[in-house]
């Protein structure tokens, strides 16, 4: 009898043993996934940043990145989020522009001069309207604007550009979406939707006459290989949102949100130092490649893009005087 008791316990003891030394596994399966997509490539700083922001947040978040839009197509990946299918993503000003029409402002050529002046907005009144917006309108928390570059005008043709008139008949890629069409035509070119991952080969069979991009793009693209120039129009300070959804933000802990807001800070810190590095190293390995590397007229190109800009029917859609207020600052 006190055998078979003994048996027992010693089979509930091993049974309470196997509970426990499984716990730890168990725990670790309760990570919260969070899948990440963008256009960006495997060597973008921005995709590079994405691997530090997860290691950051590994001991809560299981982060798979997916770069090179080999989960989502560019431009789908706001629906994505909405539809629960994405938790995180590089959102484009252009694509929030599509659901809040407000938004378009931030798609504007030459309204911001530098990354300084992006961030000095969007950390006022200004900025925090318009991700309230986004947050409520668009489902997604925005994290932060991820800066990529200056955007730049990168032809085929040998045909030199000083002015906006020197762009027409220019076939110059645009992504899909009206935003990113008023900007083409607003230097003066004859837009053309096509999918990033298209453009190289758009350019090298001249289905295309140029594309605009940041220097880092361009380089990481390859695409100073059919390519015959760079002209530095600056049109376009270059900065996507890094957002989560805002169903998947709002099931966090205060704590979660804060490492999430922590690591994600970092990752878009470390990612925009080394864009302007890069920026400035960029010029002369260009020219090096053989390319025509030079800056057009800019106040030229300035005055035809605002004019444009302030005669779209965009600008009905933006709050009064909030250009102005953006020049101010």
């Amino acid at each position: 009898m006190h055998s078979l008791i003994n048996r027992r316990v010693a089979m509930t003891c091993a049974a309470a043993l196997l509970v426990v030394m499984a716990m730890p596994t168990a725990h670790a399966q309760q990570k919260i996934k969070l899948k990440f997509s963008s256009v960006a490539v495997e060597q973008d700083f921005r995709t590079q940043a994405m691997k530090m922001f997860a290691d950051e947040v590994k001991d809560e978040f299981d982060v798979e990145i997916y770069p090179g839009a080999t989960l989502f197509k560019q431009g789908t990946e706001l629906v994505a989020i909405q539809r629960g299918n994405l938790e995180m993503g590089i959102i484009t000003p252009q694509d929030v522009s599509k659901q809040i029409p407000s938004w378009s402002i931030l798609t504007a050529a030459y309204l911001f001069k530098d990354i300084d002046h992006v961030k000095r907005v969007l950390a006022s009144d200004i900025g925090k309207d318009m991700y309230a917006l986004a947050e409520e309108k668009a489902g997604i928390h925005i994290l932060g604007p991820m800066y990529f570059g200056s955007r730049q005008v990168n032809l085929k043709p040998k045909k030199k550009i000083s002015t906006p008139a020197d762009m027409a008949g220019i076939k110059l890629r645009m992504p899909n979406g009206e935003a990113w069409q008023l900007l083409g035509r607003s230097l003066g070119a004859n837009p053309t939707p096509m999918a990033f991952a298209e453009t190289y080969t758009g350019l090298q069979t001249g289905a295309i006459d140029g594309q605009d991009n940041p220097l880092p793009n361009d380089k990481v693209m390859k695409f100073y290989e059919v390519t015959s120039q760079i002209v530095l129009t600056s049109h376009l300070i270059a900065f996507d949102h890094l957002s989560i959804g805002t169903k998947v933000w709002k099931t966090l802990t205060p704590a979660q949100q804060a490492k999430i807001q922590a690591a994600a800070d970092k990752a878009i810190d470390w990612s925009t130092k080394k864009h302007l590095d890069q920026e400035k190293e960029l010029v002369e390995f260009f020219k090096a490649q053989g390319l025509d590397v030079y800056t057009p007229d800019l106040d030229a190109f300035r005055k035809y893009a605002q004019k444009m800009y302030l005669e779209s029917e965009f600008a009905k859609d933006w709050p009064a005087g909030i250009v102005a207020r953006i020049n101010a600052m």
